[in-house]
């Protein structure tokens, strides 16, 4: 080998989708410039089209039932296993959190570690939740009435446009911890954490189609998401004002469960609201027996 070599080109990173566990480029073959706060390019990320929202529809109905029918306490440690995936690759998302929201590196680091927590904090909700707001309800009769929480089904999530992920993670997480899938569009200006989160969920023990990543134009992919007849509630979190009454009023020909946007401090613990907002409740009846003068039987 010669003492005066080439120097050697950078291999840049290629960002895809993520849908149905695989990772597509985008059905129509576009792509746009993400670039970071000081305008330098940073890459070229996937441009969504209406049919990759669809095939995500599809993908996230597929999974439906495998994910909402495993037992909370295994949801919870599959959720656990990705806090574990993403504290492996810290460095990657402290780099691109620094560059999509123009922080330092000590500062994105301390996103990045709020932003673990607080996955780690949603796993440990997935077989509570249900005892904090399920219950029994008395009643006038020998039955017992009991109500329990359920999963809502397939959720579009329209991601913070400016906490790329922490922002991401606070609303994607409680979707799919109490059992929902999620079709997620990340935010315009700054989708690489979100792709990137996307190959964090494909090497840990989240099923193919739980979680599904799009990138592009926010109002582009929210309307047929809105629509969409098989999308049973939409999070706009990521909408404008104008935007999101758009999307309300399209979600409404289904009756989708609707999430509006509202101005939230992604670092201050959350409740358990956005977990609540996708649930629907079941009440059962069950007989207890006949009621004698010494009370019911069993």
């Amino acid at each position: 080998m010669s003492e005066k070599s080439e120097a050697r080109l950078s291999v840049f990173k290629t960002y895809k989708l993520y849908v149905g566990g695989k990772f597509p480029r985008s059905e129509s073959g576009r792509v746009y410039e993400v670039t970071d706060s000081k305008g330098k390019w940073l890459a070229n990320a996937p441009q969504s089209s209406r049919k990759d929202a669809r095939d995500a529809v599809v993908a996230a109905r597929k999974a439906f039932g495998g994910w909402s029918g495993a037992t909370a306490y295994n949801r919870g440690q599959v959720l656990y296993r990705v806090a574990e995936m993403l504290e492996g690759r810290k460095d990657q998302f402290v780099r691109e959190v620094a560059d999509a929201e123009g922080l330092s590196k000590s500062k994105a680091a301390a996103v990045v570690d709020a932003t673990i927590d607080r996955w780690v904090w949603y796993a440990g909700w997935t077989d509570k939740i249900t005892q904090v707001i399920g219950g029994a309800n008395p009643v006038a009769g020998p039955f017992f009435n009991l109500s329990s929480p359920e999963p809502t089904g397939v959720v579009a999530v329209l991601a913070p446009q400016e906490s790329s992920f922490l922002g991401l993670v606070s609303v994607v997480a409680p979707v799919i911890a109490t059992g929902n899938t999620a079709v997620v569009i990340a935010s315009e200006k700054a989708p690489l954490p979100a792709l990137s989160l996307g190959e964090v969920l494909a090497t840990s023990d989240v099923p193919g189609g739980v979680v599904n990543v799009l990138s592009g134009r926010t109002a582009e992919l929210a309307a047929p998401l809105a629509a969409h007849q098989d999308v049973n509630a939409i999070d706009l979190a990521g909408a404008d004002e104008e935007l999101a009454k758009e999307l309300e009023i399209a979600a409404a020909d289904n009756l989708k469960r609707v999430l509006r946007p509202q101005a939230v401090d992604y670092s201050e613990t959350p409740g358990t609201d956005r977990m609540t907002a996708f649930l629907e409740t079941k009440t059962v009846w069950h007989p207890t027996g006949s009621l004698g003068a010494s009370g019911s039987s069993y």
